[in-house]
């Protein structure tokens, strides 16, 4: 099948309507019926204007985060539409992929 890589790149500590904005994110993916979703942190970053971020012994509330969806053409659309409607602004990636399943369903642990 073909379609999209999404990777967001937040900060942990990024809320969103009472939120964590990671948490907010994955909770609109589940809405809109997208199937799966990983959540990374980083270990250090810098943004766009060069400000670093990174996980502190005492502090890890800046730590970089990333969260990646595999998602259809459709589901990208739908995705980043409802993104767009919020009053937000996010960094994201799009890369083209193909995906799918490999193996027996009966051996699957899900």
């Amino acid at each position: 099948m073909k379609g999209y890589l999404l990777k967001f790149y937040i900060e942990e500590n990024e809320n969103y309507k009472g939120k964590l904005l990671y948490e907010w994110l994955l909770t609109e993916a589940q809405s809109i019926g997208l199937k799966g979703a990983t959540v990374s942190h980083g270990v250090e970053s810098f943004d766009r204007h060069g400000k670093l971020h990174a996980a502190h012994f005492f502090e890890l509330t800046d730590r970089p985060i990333q969260i990646e969806f595999v998602v259809n053409i459709e589901q990208e659309q739908l995705f980043l539409a409802t993104i767009s409607q919020e009053n937000i602004s996010i960094f994201y990636t799009q890369t083209p992929i193909e995906f799918g399943y490999v193996g027996h369903k009966e051996n699957n642990n899900v």
